[in-house]
């Protein structure tokens, strides 16, 4: 028999005053309790216990066995509490995936605050446009910009991705600024290639809808490539706020069409729905929740299926 259990056992007959109780309490029969009680005679060479008809008590060298037991069991249960309680600790590294100038601008602005609160958690951070396969490129979590498709994903609603229609002074200097969606057409407009309709741009004003087809000579599937290109002069692009707010407050930039709203894309947080949910994992979607969220309330909410 196990000698844990066994000075459990004893240390349950003595508290309970009798092998009766102590087996009760245990759920075994009074006959094992007494076997566990005479293991642990046999293996110290003792009498632990003066047993009568009626009852037992203890003998010196009993009373002895019986105070260091119980200081035993409560340090054997005190560090499986610590054992368990660094279980839900946050630690490990965490592998994150996010678009590049979401993840580079806006997620990486505020990371600071979570790896200051959870300093056992290391941080992999993949930046990428393209849709990302968490389970086969070993992602726990990721962001997404765009509609989702049905899929195994489990996502929690960000607030929208919101978008701005910029260009250089010297590029309206030379050019004019557009003032309705409809005049981009005769402007050379630097499209984010992303999907087979890139060069749509889409935007509202009083409740009516404007679809416009977008040309010009130069793309690319980098937001921070099309910055650039649009401070260099080269034309007119629709990127982030978070992209451009900083040139525009710098004058560096020109928002235009401002009088009109912009199709914001719908951005989530993705896990796989197989995925454990570890301490580290839900302190990350907790602290991207309570910064991007939808309406920026922390809360233990289940994720829904998408």
């Amino acid at each position: 028999m196990d000698r844990l259990t066994s000075m459990q056992i004893f240390v349950r007959v003595v508290e309970k005053g009798g092998f009766s109780a102590a087996a009760e309490e245990a759920g075994i029969s009074p006959t094992m309790v007494g076997k566990h009680v005479r293991q642990l005679e046999e293996q110290l060479g003792v009498r632990l216990l003066n047993r009568t008809t009626r009852r037992q008590s203890l003998t010196e060298i009993g009373q002895l066995y019986f105070e260091r037991c119980k200081q035993a069991l409560l340090e054997i249960e005190a560090a499986d509490a610590s054992v368990k309680q660094m279980q839900l600790l946050p630690r490990g590294v965490l592998r994150v995936t996010a678009p590049a100038t979401f993840g580079g601008l806006m997620l990486t602005a505020v990371i600071r605050e979570y790896l200051e609160r959870y300093p056992d958690v290391e941080l992999d951070l993949s930046l990428n446009d393209r849709v990302v396969d968490l389970v086969e490129e070993g992602f726990e979590v990721g962001l997404r910009i765009g509609p989702l498709p049905d899929s195994s994903l489990i996502a929690r609603p960000l607030q929208p991705y919101r978008a701005m229609v910029c260009a250089s002074p010297d590029y309206l200097a030379r050019h004019g600024a557009p003032q309705t969606p409809q005049q981009l057409l005769e402007h050379n407009c630097l499209s984010f290639v992303h999907g087979s309709r890139y060069n749509l741009w889409q935007f509202s004003l009083g409740g009516v809808q404007h679809e416009i087809e977008v040309h010009g000579n130069f793309r690319a599937n980098n937001g921070l490539a099309l910055r650039t290109a649009a401070l260099q002069g080269i034309g007119i692009i629709m990127q982030p706020e978070a992209l451009l707010r900083d040139e525009v407050a710098a004058g560096r930039l020109q928002r235009l069409l401002a009088d009109y709203e912009l199709q914001h894309r719908p951005m989530h947080l993705v896990v796989a729905s197989n995925r454990k949910m570890t301490p580290k994992l839900k302190s990350f979607i907790d602290f991207v929740l309570a910064h991007f969220g939808r309406d920026r309330i922390l809360d233990d909410a289940v994720m829904a299926p998408l």
